[in-house]
C-alpha cells in the first residue's frame, strides 16, 4: 500500500485515496464502485482497489447484489482496531530500538557517544543544525561570532525556525559588519526573533529546547568540526552561559524605519537632526538618534550601522553630529558616555550601571 506520510490516514495505514473512500461511505448507507469513484474523484478502478484494500482492513463489507456495493462497517471498532494494531507494531519497534541501543552501548564502551556526538565534516554540521532546528518546540538561543563557515546553513543564516519557537541571537560587534551577519540577523528577526549585540563573546552556540547544543571544536578553526552536546548537565551550562552573555548584551531593533522623522525636523531637510534636544532639564531624543547612538556605543562603525537600520552612511553622521552638539560632547566616547548619563541609550547603558 502507498502510504502517503503526508495524508491524515497515513497514522491508520491507509493511503489517501482510500481514506477519501472510507470517508464516502461512512457518510451513506451503501455504494456501488462507480458511484464511489465520481465521489471521490477517481478512476473506477483506483475506487475498486481502494474498495478492496478496505475491505481486507475489515474497514467496509461487500454487499451481495448486481452491481456489487459497498458499505462502511462501523468505525469505532473497525477502525479502532486498525489503531491497536498500529500501536502494538509501534511498541514492538521501539522494544527493538532499546534493545538495539543497549548492544550499541555495550560495544562503544565508555565513551559515552549517546551524550556528545562529533561532526567533524560542513556537510554533517549542517545536515544536523538544520535536523536539530526543525525538530525545536520552544526556544533557539544562539551566539554568532567570526570566522564563519561558508556553505553550511549556519553560517549563511537561515535560521528557519518553526512557527511559535521563540528565537533569541546574540550577535559578536566585531563580526556584524557584513552582509552575511545582517542576512542572518534580518531572517531571524523577521520571524519575530530577538537580536542584541556584544563584544568579546566567549563561543559560538546554539542551543535547541534547552535539550541539545551544537558548538565548534575549536572557536577559531570552525572547519575542524563540531559538537552536539546532549549530556543534560553540560547543555544546562551552556544556557546559562547564553543567558549570561544575553543580560549584559545591547538589544537592537532591525524592523524598518520608514516612519521615523527624517534628518532636519519634520520629514523635510534644515531642520534640526535631532528632535528635543534642547533644553538641559528634560533632555530628549527621537528614536532614531536613540538607535543609532545605541548601536555606536557597542562598537558599531558608521557604515555598520547605516546597513543595519537602511540609512545612508551621512545620515548616521549627521545624528551623531548633532547628538554631540546638543550634548556638548566633541567625541565619539564622549557622546557616548553622556548619552548614557542621559538615560538616552537606556537602562543598560546608564553611565555608572
Amino acid at each position: 500500500m502507498n502510504v502517503i506520510p503526508d495524508s491524515p490516514w497515513a497514522a491508520a495505514g491507509l493511503d489517501a485515496i482510500s481514506g477519501r473512500v472510507l470517508e464516502h461511505l461512512v457518510a451513506s448507507p451503501s455504494a456501488d464502485a462507480t458511484t464511489v469513484a465520481e465521489a471521490a474523484g477517481i478512476s473506477p478502478r483506483e475506487a475498486e482497489e481502494a474498495l478492496r484494500r478496505l475491505e481486507r482492513a475489515l474497514l467496509v463489507v461487500r454487499l451481495d447484489g448486481r452491481p456489487v456495493r459497498w458499505a462502511a462497517s462501523p468505525p469505532r471498532s473497525s477502525l479502532g482496531a486498525v489503531l491497536a494494531r498500529r500501536r502494538a507494531q509501534l511498541a514492538t519497534a521501539e522494544g527493538i530500538l532499546e534493545r538495539l541501543q543497549e548492544e550499541y552501548e555495550a560495544k562503544s564502551g565508555p565513551r559515552a557517544a549517546h551524550l556528545m556526538e562529533v561532526l567533524e565534516h560542513e556537510e554533517e554540521v549542517s545536515a544536523r543544525y538544520t535536523q536539530l532546528l526543525k525538530q525545536s518546540a520552544g526556544e533557539v538561543l544562539h551566539l554568532a561570532k567570526p570566522p564563519y563557515l561558508t556553505g553550511t546553513e549556519m553560517s549563511s543564516g537561515e535560521l528557519g525556525v518553526e512557527p511559535g519557537v521563540v528565537l533569541r541571537s546574540v550577535y559578536e560587534t566585531d563580526g556584524f559588519t557584513d552582509a552575511v551577519s545582517l542576512e542572518t540577523a534580518l531572517h531571524g528577526t523577521a520571524r519575530g526573533g530577538e537580536l542584541r549585540l556584544a563584544s568579546g563573546l566567549p563561543v559560538k552556540l546554539v542551543v535547541f529546547d534547552r535539550t541539545a547544543a551544537l558548538l565548534p571544536v575549536r572557536s577559531d578553526r570552525p572547519e575542524a568540526g563540531s559538537l552536539v552536546v546532549h549530556s543534560p548537565a553540560l547543555v544546562e551550562g551552556l544556557a546559562a552561559l547564553f543567558e549570561s552573555v544575553w543580560a549584559g548584551a545591547t538589544p537592537v531593533s532591525l524592523e524598518s524605519r520608514d516612519d521615523w522623522p527624517v534628518p532636519g525636523g519634520a520629514n523635510g531637510p534644515g531642520g534640526a537632526g535631532v528632535r528635543g534636544l534642547a533644553g538641559p532639564d528634560m533632555p530628549r531624543v527621537d528614536e532614531r538618534t536613540r538607535e543609532v547612538l545605541r548601536l555606536m556605543a557597542t562598537g558599531l562603525k558608521d557604515d555598520s550601522i547605516a546597513r543595519v537600520l537602511k540609512v545612508s552612511r551621512r545620515t548616521v553622521q549627521k545624528h551623531v553630529t548633532d547628538a554631540g552638539n546638543a550634548l556638548g560632547a566633541k567625541t565619539r566616547f564622549q557622546i557616548a558616555l553622556r548619552a548614557a548619563d542621559r538615560g538616552w541609550l537606556g537602562p543598560e547603558h546608564r553611565a555608572g550601571g
